[in-house]
């Protein structure tokens, strides 16, 4: 008993010290944001920083009406929409590939779509055989045809599997929609039609790509 709690305590160290190497490393990408000190503070700074999406949604009009018709396009002729991102734009790519396939607000026809981080056991089997930049490349290139459409969502807009996903699906001959946040490159480089959600912490970037997510959707209610 006493050697197995030894071999599991240092398991236990041992992961601690990975743990605290990780936020380090994270860093470099994403600098650690102030909190907030107290809850009304939090609530205000959060409202403040939304505000400022909403107002950047605003000055989006012109781009947001051209993916409206973009993905309207490809719905009208039944090609296939792609989604995918990392983290919480993973938890939107699957937002927006169900309310397709399913309905917003009123019964339509199904428009066909397939998000791509929703499957482990792909995202798994690809991240293990050929490297996490490739798990969403190698699935556009399995599935993507001329004309069909790709959604990527990238807070930062250098996720490099996102990136790789665009390049694939640009090499497809499919259409490539990004719903993206800080300076947008070089993912919108590789964009048909890229929303950057410029000068907002990951936060608000993530809650206007819901609210264009909606927009999407709206837009191809039966009218």
């Amino acid at each position: 008993m006493g050697s197995w709690r030894y071999r599991h305590s240092s398991l236990g160290f041992a992961n601690a010290r990975v743990l605290r190497a990780v936020p380090n490393r994270l860093h470099r990408y994403s600098p650690p944001m102030a909190i907030a000190a107290n809850e009304d503070a939090i609530i205000a700074a959060r409202l403040a920083e939304l505000g400022k999406a909403v107002e950047v949604l605003r000055s989006l009009h012109a781009e947001i009406a051209r993916a409206i018709s973009l993905l309207r396009e490809c719905a009208q002729a039944r090609r296939l929409v792609l989604t995918c991102g990392n983290g919480g734009s993973a938890a939107e790519a699957m937002h927006l590939a169900e309310e397709l396939v399913g309905r917003y607000r009123t019964s339509r026809a199904p428009i066909g779509a397939v998000c791509l981080n929703a499957d482990p056991t792909a995202l798994t089997c690809i991240a293990n055989d050929f490297g996490f930049e490739e798990v969403f490349a190698r699935q556009v290139t399995a599935l993507a045809r001329p004309g069909d459409l790709l959604v990527a969502f990238s807070t930062s807009g250098r996720s490099p599997n996102v990136v790789r996903a665009l390049e694939e699906a640009r090499r497809a001959g499919a259409r490539t929609l990004g719903l993206l946040g800080g300076a947008g490159a070089p993912a919108a480089e590789l964009c048909e039609c890229a929303l950057v959600v410029r000068g907002v912490d990951s936060a608000a970037v993530q809650e206007a790509h819901q609210a264009i997510m909606h927009m999407l959707c709206e837009a191809l209610e039966p009218r």
